[in-house]
């Protein structure tokens, strides 16, 4: 038990340390082969701020714990809108770009309904994940036809020059050692939740909405409340919104890639539920504070508000 637990966090510490130097690695590498900021900040950036859950889904699905990858997907989404957005929200009011509104938000809520539609048979089975695959080829297709192609979307100032700063060397370096740490750190972690959980006599599911989606939610949480520290907070909303298309698109579907695996009514009424209430509360504040030009403190407290009763439900319940 005691070194179950130690593996999840340790596990967690190098899976948010691995995935951010994977990257700027691979990031630093497709820059250097001559690829645009605008197609970096797209693809790379933007999948790999999913890292995380990506490479934990893909290894419990291979050990047979398909569940825990989906109550990883969901469970990061809520905890993006609610831990992320919330927290950051109280430290300084999130501004709202506009040109979110036409492409990402709608998106965001599309993607969404579609998960609903994946869940409402009760499974995620290969035809599912083949359908959500293709929705992410045209998502990424979609938010490709942007006009600004100043930057790369998705990094600040600080991490854009550290991205500039390396050699090819350096770059293809930190790539294999942080891609060869996620693989490791990804087994760690889910053999530890896996332990735990039956130690405890806790679904996997359960492991995989709480501990394990903040641990995979940690790198937003920190990139987000670092910018706010420094001013630089303008794109909190715009990662949180990237990074939860991209869960539901890129992580969710990998577990029915191997197997059709089964979830109970719980997942699609409470987990999918809650998900898709945070995702409404946060459309509404962001139509609702459009005017102001940005997210205050109030809707902050009510999106953390509700992320924390819906973990005290989880632990009710487990």
């Amino acid at each position: 038990m005691l070194l179950a637990s130690f593996a999840i966090l340790a596990g967690l510490i190098l899976l948010v340390w691995s995935a951010d130097k994977f990257v700027l690695g691979a990031a630093a590498t497709a820059k250097q082969l001559g690829m645009s900021p605008l197609l970096i900040g797209m693809t790379i950036v933007s999948l790999g701020t999913s890292a995380p859950e990506i490479f934990v889904s893909a290894t419990a699905s291979l050990q047979g714990s398909g569940v825990l990858a989906i109550g990883n997907a969901i469970g990061s989404n809520i905890a993006n809108i609610g831990l992320v957005l919330g927290i950051t929200a109280l430290i300084a009011p999130l501004p709202i770009q506009s040109k979110m509104l036409k492409k990402e938000i709608p998106i965001l809520l599309l993607v969404t309904v579609i998960a609903g539609f994946a869940l409402q048979n009760f499974n995620i089975d290969l035809i599912d994940s083949i359908i959500m695959f293709i929705c992410l080829g045209v998502t990424l297709f979609w938010l490709f036809n942007e006009s600004n192609d100043q930057g790369i979307a998705g990094m600040d100032e600080e991490e854009a020059q550290e991205l500039n700063s390396l050699s090819r060397g350096q770059a293809f370096f930190w790539l294999i050692a942080s891609l060869i740490t996620l693989l490791v750190s990804s087994q760690i972690l889910v053999w530890g939740a896996v332990e735990v959980a039956r130690y405890f006599g806790i679904s996997e599911l359960i492991i995989g909405l709480s501990i394990i989606a903040i641990g995979t939610s940690l790198p937003e949480l920190a990139a987000s409340v670092a910018s706010a520290l420094k001013g630089h907070h303008d794109i909190a909303i715009g990662n949180v919104v990237g990074s939860n298309i991209f869960n539901l698109l890129a992580v969710m579907p990998i577990p029915g890639l191997v197997a059709t695996t089964e979830v109970g009514q719980e997942v699609l009424f409470r987990d999918y539920g809650t998900m898709l209430l945070m995702t409404v509360f946060l459309i509404g504040f962001i139509y609702i504070f459009r005017a102001k030009g940005r997210v205050g403190r109030s809707a902050g407290s009510i999106l953390l508000l509700g992320y924390f009763s819906y973990l005290g439900l989880l632990m009710y319940q487990a």
